[in-house]
């Protein structure tokens, strides 16, 4: 064997180039399609054993962890994405009363199994957006929404100022002082020290950044100042 010879068995990454980060973004993306199947047995396991899991809160815990899991997975990918230029909007016109009965009706079997109340208020409008995106943002935010709430959320939808709001509302206690803002956080604001990172208010709020109409640009804004007296998100698309 030659001095050669050694030196490349010895380090292959000499001829073999790993970008991790792909590799990262392969697993990520097994796993959330993992955890979409395991969420649909769930959902048939709740339907067929209804008089036995429907009020577990065990199952209900089950369901509503695995389904955040898939939520933050689906915004790794998405902010990956963001990070190698290559996540745009797809705007396409929706319906809007029929776009939120279908994310409402996702969560449905959990919000009854653990007894919260739901609740559509939308105005008959028409809303151009990315479905796929958006519905990423409300499934992580109603999923916030049933961890605060107290017994109720509500999906609202109107126009103002010749934007499309959607919102979700909560009854729990509101948001913090130094969350309520308007705009866009920056990834650098983000903290990975505690359990609340911020990753799903950057996400949502990225792909808010996505959506425009001329020189404006759509945005989120929390606050606490809805029907319900709790917390309220909403995203803003021009």
């Amino acid at each position: 064997m030659t001095t050669n010879d050694h030196e490349q068995l010895s380090h292959p990454q000499s001829t073999q180039s790993i970008d991790f980060s792909m590799v990262l973004a392969s697993a990520v993306h097994d796993m959330k399609n993992s955890l979409g199947m395991l969420l649909n047995s769930l959902d048939e396991l709740r339907q067929e054993q209804a008089e036995t899991v429907g009020d577990s809160a065990r199952f209900n815990t089950l369901q509503y962890e695995a389904e955040r899991m898939h939520n933050d997975l689906v915004q790794l990918l998405g902010i990956y994405r963001l990070g190698e230029n290559n996540l745009s909007a797809h705007v396409e016109e929706h319906f809007v009363p029929d776009f939120l009965a279908q994310q409402m009706a996702r969560h449905t079997p959990l919000l009854e199994g653990m007894g919260i109340k739901l609740a559509i208020e939308s105005d008959e409008i028409n809303g151009f957006f990315d479905e796929d995106l958006l519905t990423g943002v409300l499934n992580n935010t109603i999923n916030n929404a049933i961890r605060y709430t107290k017994s109720m959320i509500k999906l609202t939808a109107a126009m103002h100022d010749e934007f499309l709001v959607i919102g979700v509302e909560d009854d729990g206690n509101g948001y913090p002082e130094n969350m309520q803002h308007n705009g866009t956080p920056s990834f650098k604001s983000l903290n990975f020290n505690n359990g609340s990172t911020g990753l799903g208010l950057f996400f949502a709020s990225s792909v808010a950044q996505l959506h425009s109409n001329g020189d404006r640009h759509g945005y989120i804004k929390l606050h606490n100042d809805g029907r319900l007296s709790g917390g309220v998100f909403e995203i803003w698309l021009p």
